[in-house]
């Protein structure tokens, strides 16, 4: 992963040796090479379609004694360099995988899949998609029904067609079509969501015709009214040229002075962080966008690799066509190809530092992705504080965090996903949902259960956004287990005669399958390892996991959205490790059918006790929308921790620096003014930030 221009002082040291590490993403010369052999295996004039290109990464059993020797100093094993690529022949449904090794210079296979396996969409893909579907004879006649403003201009969200299984075998999109305000049709930028249309086509990507139009419902049924003539609505405009903004807001700095308190070590194309006892390697792929490797705590092993595995939408509507709007963004796009180019002073503040990658496009050619990855350090305040009420002395720290965030763009939506860590050993994984609603067609006065008008003529449908979390642990080493405690109440005894009482009980999580949290037993769990045992109280070592609750899918069991999104239906699946198991509803979740995610991995039922485990951690939001989601919407927030339980000898915290005026330099607001002001008079230079009790004991 490459490094981009830093805004900050702070220091990036050179790898130590020069080889390429096994974890470290493809670069611009792997690429090309990989590329170059599939090829050869073609005549000439074969016209390939590159879907995928990223590392195929080592299996765990040779990975992991590299790691350890890197860590220790030892002597460094030598492993074999390969690439994973997907890819189509173009103008065909034959969608081929395949591993290169590129060390040896050989194809380890190469083989067509099967009928209903399907590969995402990319961003030519899109554009060459709107364009047909606006361009279209067929279409252009229909849309001339609804009598548009002259000059209208179309917009098309080409849509994953989803699965219900009629007629979906073959590689389809839906499109939905979209107007510009015509009003301001020049604009480019202009909210199209405002404005949507009652034509849908359906588009083949193999014969790249449309097959199809599909007739949007309007009302409360199925009732399809065909094309009635456009009623002009009123533009909603998200940009800042179409807002009254506001004149009071004063800015807001967020300064280092003396840069920032993280070091990278840059090697090759993956980066090194190292800052306040954390160290880890930060990898980046089309797919999962950022991915975590060997992440330790003073020195100590915690999690051999993290990553968003998986997402789905499923939306609420059951009328055709949108009862197949079931989105797997990850799988179906890629979060890595999807990724922003993060600005200053926008995205991330303070002293940041970019991080930048080098991906494919459909061509197979190397494609910079600049600024996908921002790392900074953020007050997220107080981290622990006490004040002796005796004598008034107060002690605090601040929690500060250091966060590798990544955005990436859903066509209409927006996910800013961060991992943050902090001084207490925890670790957080945050991810804010954002952007415009997907929006639909709706008569005038209607009002359905299933979705919210958020704007004259548009209905936004209720859905759900369901994450999967991918951890692979290694806490104190690599044989872990799965337990939960739960908090009891104690039956009245003479021991308890008034029925107070309650205790906490372990249990051991024997086999792999998917689990769900329990609220009113304090259900939680904890990877453990029995091997490792706290020197104060003899407990084994774990990391405990707070995961937020959420409504699992609703979509019933029989459907196609519960057969596809494997990991929807638990909070918890826990399997046993094996290579190349990465993504929760499984490789290829186009059109996918099920049968080759997380939830069929776990039905080996295998034992997980003190084993190399994997941990699928579910999350999400059932979103109705709201008036106040539109135009834009403001952030959705979500947010799941990894905190240490029985890990240390005492909060680790403890050794933070004393928060201090001398340190902080903040102002009263009413001195801020005063250019004499004394720097003491503010807070007590020198003094914990802690004011004293106005009485004591």
């Amino acid at each position: 992963m490459a490094t981009e221009a830093v805004s900050t002082s702070m220091p990036v040291r050179t790898a130590k040796h020069s080889d390429i590490h096994p974890l470290a993403p493809l670069d611009e010369s792997e690429i090309q090479n990989a590329v170059a052999i599939i090829k050869s295996q073609w005549p000439d004039n074969t016209d390939l379609h590159f879907k995928a290109l990223s590392l195929q990464e080592p299996p765990k059993a040779e990975a992991v004694p590299y790691i350890e020797a890197e860590f220790h100093g030892g002597e460094l094993p030598h492993i074999d360099r390969r690439a994973f690529l997907t890819y189509y022949i173009r103008q065909t449904d034959k969608f081929h995988e395949a591993v290169v090794n590129l060390t040896s210079q050989s194809v380890e296979y190469n083989y067509r899949l099967g009928p209903n396996d399907h590969a995402p969409l990319d961003a030519e893909e899109i554009i060459e998609f709107e364009q047909i579907a606006i361009e279209d004879q067929s279409v252009q006649k229909e849309l001339a029904k609804l009598e548009l403003p002259e000059g209208a201009k179309i917009v098309c969200d080409p849509w994953i067609y989803g699965s219900d299984g009629v007629d979906d075998d073959q590689r389809m999109l839906q499109a939905f079509l979209y107007m510009r305000d015509p009003d301001n049709s020049r604009e480019v930028d202009s909210n199209h969501y405002a404005l949507p249309l009652t034509v849908s086509p359906v588009i083949s990507t193999v014969t790249k015709e449309v097959i199809r139009i599909d007739h949007l419902p309007t009302g409360k049924d199925n009732t399809i009214k065909g094309p009635q003539p456009w009623q002009r609505r009123a533009a909603n405009e998200y940009v800042p040229e179409y807002q009254n903004l506001r004149k009071d807001l004063k800015p807001l700095n967020v300064v280092q002075p003396e840069g920032a308190s993280f070091a990278i070590t840059q090697q090759g194309t993956s980066s090194v962080i190292e800052w306040q006892k954390w160290q880890f390697r930060v990898g980046f792929n089309q797919r999962e966008g950022m991915v975590l490797y060997d992440v330790r705590y003073d020195g100590r092993n915690l999690f051999y690799r993290m990553a968003l595995s998986d997402m789905n939408i499923p939306y609420a509507d059951p009328r055709h066509p949108f009862h197949k709007k079931s989105a797997f963004d990850l799988g179906d796009a890629g979060a890595g190809v999807m990724a922003n180019n993060l600005k200053l002073g926008c995205d991330c503040l303070g002293s940041i530092h970019y991080l930048s990658a080098t991906l494919a496009d459909d061509k197979g050619n190397p494609m910079d992705m600049p600024n996908v990855v921002c790392i900074h350090e953020q007050d997220n305040g107080i981290g622990w504080k006490h004040t002796n009420f005796r004598t008034g002395r107060g002690a605090l720290v601040r929690n500060r965090e250091l966060v590798i965030q990544s955005i990436i763009t859903v066509a209409n939506y927006e996910y800013i996903m961060a991992f943050m860590f902090n001084q207490a050993g925890e670790v957080d994984y945050e991810v804010r949902a954002t952007g415009i609603l997907s929006t639909q067609p709706v008569d005038d006065g209607i009002d359905v259960p299933w979705g919210t008008v958020v704007h004259p003529g548009v209905l936004a449908t209720h859905h759900q956004h369901i994450f999967s979390l991918r951890v692979d642990p290694m806490i104190d080493g690599y044989q872990n287990r799965l337990v939960y405690d739960e908090a009891i109440p104690m039956p009245r005894s003479d021991f308890n005669p008034h029925g107070t009482g309650y205790y906490t009980q372990e249990t051991v999580v024997e086999t792999s399958g998917g689990y769900d949290l329990d609220f009113d037993k304090n259900r939680t769990f904890k990877i453990q390892n029995t091997a490792a045992r706290n020197p104060v109280n003899g407990k084994p070592v774990a990391y405990k996991i707070h995961a937020p609750g959420f409504q699992k899918m609703l979509s019933d069991t029989e459907s196609f959205n519960h057969r596809r999104a494997e990991f929807a239906d638990k909070n918890i699946y826990a399997v046993k490790y094996r290579d190349g198991e990465l993504y929760a509803g499984g490789r290829y979740t186009n059109q996918s059918r099920g049968g080759t995610g997380v939830r069929s991995w776990a039905n080996r039922k295998d034992n997980i006790v003190d084993e190399d485990i994997v941990l699928f951690l579910q999350f999400g939001m059932n979103h109705v929308p709201r008036v106040e989601d539109f135009p834009v919407m403001p952030c959705e927030i979500i947010r799941l921790a990894m905190k240490p339980v029985n890990f240390f000898d005492r909060n680790p915290a403890i050794d933070v620096p004393p928060s201090t005026q001398e340190f902080n330099k903040s102002t009263l607001v009413s001195e801020q003014h005063h250019q004499g002001a004394a720097e003491g008079e503010v807070g007590g230079q020198g003094e914990v930030c802690c004011t004293s009790p106005s009485s004591k004991l």
